[in-house]
């Protein structure tokens, strides 16, 4: 059985959101005789995390509402590197997607290491067919899964659906295919975030 961990590290200069120096991590480490501790600042948008709707909803729903069974199981991953700019409806509406299914997006974004701000992202029309099709969730490369978006039409169709939202995974090296997914957010309460490690499993089925 192979595995996937398809979580960014987390380090000090790691790619984060816009290069804004306020979205670095922070770590402080001491050392006293023989015992080291560290504390770390962390945006909760860094790396590989999940979105709750609180994200972009006012008084929407926090991190604890998301149940961790939904973010554990079958998951579709479909290769979209050909695209440029934006995942439209007509780059997926051909795509096997079905309701309740869980699909994770691979782009161009996950063969760049540095962010850049032409990222590839998921354009309204794309997730309003996502959310109309009435998928669990949907996992994207980019650290954004919108760009460039007053109203934040993406984010807001997906949550308004109670569709899980992941951004920041790192898929260079996994094909296109069905996988098991185990995606751990902190188990964080009262938050519009939470960092997550995610892994993938080839091979694993569901009981």
């Amino acid at each position: 059985m192979k595995m996937y961990d398809v979580s960014a590290p987390i380090y000090e200069g790691m790619p984060v959101y816009k290069n804004k120096l306020e979205k670095q991590p922070k770590l402080n480490t001491t050392t006293n005789g023989h015992v080291t501790e560290s504390r770390i600042e962390l945006d909760l948008h860094t790396g590989t995390h999940v979105d709750s709707p609180l994200h972009m909803i006012n008084d929407g729903d926090t991190m604890e509402t998301i149940q961790i069974e939904d973010l554990v199981g079958k998951v579709k991953l479909f290769d979209l590197t050909g695209v440029d700019d934006r995942i439209t409806k007509a780059d997926i509406a051909s795509l096997p997607i079905e309701k309740n299914d869980f699909v994770l997006f691979k782009t161009k974004n996950s063969l760049e290491d540095e962010f850049n701000f032409e990222f590839i992202f998921v354009a309204a029309d794309a997730a309003a067919h996502l959310a109309e099709i009435g998928i669990k969730g949907v996992a994207v490369d980019g650290l954004g899964i919108e760009r460039s978006q007053p109203d934040h039409d993406t984010h807001r169709s997906l949550f308004e659906q109670k569709v899980i939202i992941a951004e920041g995974l790192r898929l260079a090296d996994v094909p296109e295919g069905e996988y098991f997914m185990v995606a751990a957010p902190l188990r964080i309460q009262g938050t519009d975030a939470s960092p997550a490690r995610v892994l993938l499993f080839e091979g694993l089925k569901e009981e």
